[in-house]
């Protein structure tokens, strides 16, 4: 696989021996093996030249298989030890290991200190910059699943909307839209979907619950859908009835700090300078200390991945990157609003992934 040979010649580069990589979704870009090991262990390891291998539990071997791994797949039981199972399979290429490089953002302590023991004398470096680094930038077929991702996601906001009524729960129109992704072919949902009504808007993160929709509310639903193993994630705020004048000011300044920060995206722009175009809007509008996350997330196998768009962030754009910009008001007081789209870094400027409507949209009761 291409991604593999990636990372053989990153290994060669760098006179590194052997790469252990176990994040799932790093697992999933290297191999096409999607799995959720629990507490077992999960990974693939690369060399220099020899056949790399992907060790899983054993139950999972014929799903390897299935997925287009061709190389070879070592299965661990229950009852096996399945780091002495690694260390055979590894030492059986013939490699001689004085450098490993590994995940440290993912490895826990007690597993590190296992690798330390099994490659006794092995220096273990970081290789995770080089993996954000490749997974940033979408090739074609990557963004065309995230294309689709987005597509479902416009389809799950439209069930939401239709969904609106005088004391329906929020958790209710939360179902009714898992449902309909289900019957669509969604593998699943991005994250736990969010429908927040009324004060509740103003948690950015807040649970939806049996809290009925009023007249007045506004509706906030933050979601994704999962497609071939790529993420999307929307937000659109919606109106239950007339809003009163602070409610719809408050909704066209994200609006146009969102619009703000699209029209700056092309390649050769600052992350940061995306955040302070959002960010200023809304500031000047006298809103800024309730715009309190940053403006976005990359976006991809994992729905929140390299790159943060930050403030501080000093990365340049450059065509291929996906990620979402997001920007809020969460006035207690009043209302929240958060409005977000996917979008892509083109030659020239920008593609927007999620297209349902962000002309404020008032459901008449």
């Amino acid at each position: 696989m291409q991604k593999v040979k990636e990372i053989q010649q990153y290994l060669q580069q760098n006179k590194i021996d052997a790469a252990f990589i176990t994040t799932p979704d790093n697992v999933f870009y290297l191999s096409g093996f999607h799995s959720n090991p629990h507490e077992r262990l999960l990974g693939v390891m690369v060399f220099q030249d020899a056949e790399p291998f992907l060790i899983c539990p054993l139950m999972e071997v014929p799903d390897v298989k299935a997925s287009g791994w061709s190389d070879e797949a070592v299965g661990h039981a229950d009852t096996d030890d399945a780091w002495e199972l690694l260390a055979n399979a590894a030492k059986a290429r013939g490699t001689e290991f004085s450098t490993i490089a590994i995940e440290k953002s993912h490895l826990t302590v007690e597993r590190m200190e296992r690798m330390e023991e099994i490659f006794h004398g092995a220096n273990l470096v970081r290789i995770d910059e080089q993996l954000n680094n490749m997974r940033n930038i979408k090739d074609e077929s990557e963004l065309n699943k995230l294309r689709k991702a987005a597509e479902l996601a416009d389809y799950a906001i439209e069930v939401g909307c239709r969904e609106i009524a005088e004391g329906k729960s929020e958790l209710e129109i939360l179902m009714a839209i898992e449902f309909e992704m289900k019957k669509k072919g969604a593998e699943k949902m991005s994250f736990d979907t969010m429908v927040l009504s009324g004060p509740k808007t103003a948690s950015p993160h807040g649970n939806p619950g049996e809290r009925k929709i009023q007249k007045g509310d506004f509706i906030l639903f933050d979601l994704g859908v999962v497609y071939q193993g790529y993420c999307s994630d929307i937000t659109r705020t919606v109106a239950f009835g007339e809003p009163d004048d602070q409610k719809r000011k408050i909704y066209e300044t994200v609006k146009n700090a969102e619009q703000a920060a699209i029209d700056l995206v092309r390649p050769g722009v600052k992350a940061r300078d995306l955040d302070k175009a959002a960010r200023d809007v809304i500031t000047d509008a006298g809103y800024g200390e309730y715009f309190t996350h940053r403006l976005g997330h990359g976006l991809g196998i994992s729905v929140h991945e390299f790159p943060s768009i930050t403030g501080t962030n000093e990365l340049e754009l450059q065509e291929g990157m996906v990620f979402t910009i997001e920007p809020g008001i969460y006035h207690p007081d009043i209302t929240g609003v958060r409005i977000e789209d996917d979008v892509v870094v083109t030659a020239d400027g920008v593609e927007v992934l999620t297209k349902f409507p962000k002309e404020l949209k008032i459901i008449q009761p």
